[in-house]
């Protein structure tokens, strides 16, 4: 079992820079999609992942839908998504998530899931049909899939991202050697072979990683010169925030000058778009993704 790092009375106390504020979500956008994703009993990971962007996002009326339910069968000590047994999953959420979409009327279309390694498939069918229905309701609207560690199961990978996505997203999260301590249910070099094989099967391809967790700048450029060998598209760059005292602590906050430096350095090593900033997470700008 991985112990995470006790939570010392200075890191509790450590106040957030300015450059961390967000506005409270207000506005009839942000009440629109807040009433749709009640009314289709809907998870979004901008809920239970806590995203600082959502007031931003669902007043644009968009956000970001979680499938396959709410509870994950992964613990990584960063997420603030509940960790357990998952229930049985819904065959109708396809269709409720599509028709969602529709009624909201995006243009572009972010999806995600909980990991769900219990299942022989990994949810790898809930994925291709939720996006199978979302292109048949709304042909017209471009989607991006964030999809988990398939625990190498590549015909589950192939079925994940075959229903016609236009990007497909798998978040690295952290360095090498931080992976023990912040995804030790997953594997650095496992989520690098996901990443090119996705690319090998014609799709475009993005990740994620968190800054503050105690990485250096030397393991960031080494995890730049990884993806970009790797066939890695579009790389996001933001801080970590420690969702409870229970989840691992932030080691620094990152200066906004630092995250200019890495957008420069991750174009200038290989990667087509970085998309670096302390409030930057996986899905922000997503619709600016797609033609890159």
């Amino acid at each position: 079992m991985i112990e995470l790092p006790v939570i010392s009375e200075e890191a509790t106390r450590r106040k957030k820079p300015d450059w961390l504020r967000v506005k409270l979500p207000i506005g009839k956008e942000y009440a629109k999609v807040r009433k749709l994703v009640d009314e289709h009993k809907l998870h979004t990971i901008c809920e239970s992942g806590n995203c600082p962007n959502m007031g931003e996002c669902w007043g644009a009326g968009t956000a970001t839908f979680m499938i396959l339910g709410n509870v994950c069968t992964r613990s990584c000590s960063f997420c603030a998504v509940a960790t357990g047994r998952p229930p049985e999953y819904d065959t109708d959420e396809p269709r409720r998530v599509a028709e969602a979409i529709k009624l909201m009327g995006v243009k572009h279309a972010v999806i995600t899931s909980v990991n769900r390694d219990e299942l022989k498939d990994k949810g790898a069918e809930i994925w291709y049909q939720t996006v199978v229905q979302t292109k048949e309701l709304s042909p017209s609207t471009t989607i991006e899939t964030l999809i988990p560690d398939v625990k190498s199961n590549w015909d589950a990978l192939y079925r994940m991202i075959d229903g016609g996505q236009e990007v497909v997203s798998h978040n690295m999260e952290t360095v090498g050697s931080l992976y023990r301590r912040v995804r030790p249910q997953a594997k650095y070099d496992r989520s690098l072979e996901q990443i090119k094989l996705t690319k090998e099967y014609g799709k475009r391809t993005k990740t994620g990683i968190m800054l503050g967790l105690g990485e250096t700048k030397e393991e960031v450029f080494k995890a730049m010169d990884d993806l970009a060998a790797h066939g890695c598209d579009i790389l996001t760059l933001g801080q970590y925030l420690q969702p409870t005292k229970m989840h691992i602590e932030v080691a620094e906050f990152i200066h906004p000058d630092m995250f200019d430096m890495y957008r420069e350095e991750g174009l200038k090593r290989g990667l087509k778009y970085v998309e670096s900033g302390p409030l930057v997470r996986s899905s922000y700008h997503a619709e600016r993704h797609v033609n890159v």
